[in-house]
């Protein structure tokens, strides 16, 4: 058994106009930008699948572009997610990961259900929505991952709960949405949102150095000890842990750099 988890970084989808002469070199034409990008990041968030379903076409598209070893995250589908009551989402779940997500085959990572910033936590109805993900598909292994982005879901419950399901929940770096550090199963998920344009590398060098040692210390089995969990009170299972971080949205201009920068500190 490895003795740490792998850490893969990137960025939130492919195609940003303004990173054209940025990241992009000048004159790379659009259809080759995934190619680049996979080229020199670890992973990708792809987000256009939570707005509208793709085909199989698609994905096997993708996974043709990107080298061995890279890793897409995909966003779960907005119907599944934005409804008041979540043990309603299963037909919603079924059409999205039958739409030919498993073509990604090597390259598919987790699967991330991201949940409006008003929906709070009920126990009873979250934990239905758990028991409908299922952890295989035509023989492929799915990692399932949960944004809930309000404060109510920071209780010891949420993490008894999730963890029932090996199911880990987001840990966002944003001025409103949780920051929940206790690891579950085998994934920590990580979505950066405090970059700045005005820094080169999005971020400063020491928040750099200090998210590389963070991410070090979830992939060998612990937890960041700069960081409060949730329930201290119950520790996980120390096991290897792979990390996926995302720069996204703040700073997005420079998030490539961030990321870039990112890995050179913990390695590809």
């Amino acid at each position: 058994m490895a003795k740490q988890g792998k850490i893969r970084v990137g960025i939130g989808g492919w195609t940003f106009e303004p990173w054209r002469g940025v990241f992009y070199p000048k004159g790379l034409s659009q259809a080759k930008e995934l190619g680049y990008a996979s080229r020199h990041l670890t992973s990708i968030e792809i987000n256009g699948t939570f707005y509208r379903t793709q085909t199989p076409s698609t994905f096997a598209k993708w996974r043709e572009e990107v080298p061995e070893g890279f890793v897409f995250s995909v966003k779960g589908v907005r119907y599944a997610v934005n409804r008041s009551v979540l043990a309603e989402a299963g037909d919603s779940i079924k059409r999205f990961l039958e739409s030919g997500v498993t073509e990604l085959g090597s390259r598919l990572g987790p699967i991330l259900w991201q949940f409006a910033a008003t929906k709070t936590f009920d126990e009873a109805d979250f934990g239905k929505f758990l028991e409908l993900l299922p952890p295989k598909l035509d023989g492929t292994k799915l990692r399932h991952v949960v944004e809930p982005r309000h404060a109510s879901f920071c209780t010891p419950a949420f993490i008894a709960l999730i963890r029932q399901f090996s199911i880990p929940a987001v840990f966002a770096e944003h001025a409103t949405y949780p920051a929940i550090p206790d690891p579950v199963g085998d994934v920590v998920y990580l979505r950066l949102q405090k970059g700045r344009d005005d820094i080169a590398t999005g971020y400063p060098r020491d928040a750099l150095n200090a998210w590389a040692e963070r991410a070090k210390a979830w992939a060998k089995g612990g937890v960041p000890r700069d960081l409060k969990l949730i329930d201290p009170k119950r520790q996980a299972k120390v096991q290897p842990r792979d990390v996926f971080v995302y720069f996204i949205h703040e700073g997005k201009v420079r998030a490539p750099a961030a990321a870039m920068e990112l890995i050179a500190r913990v390695g590809k």
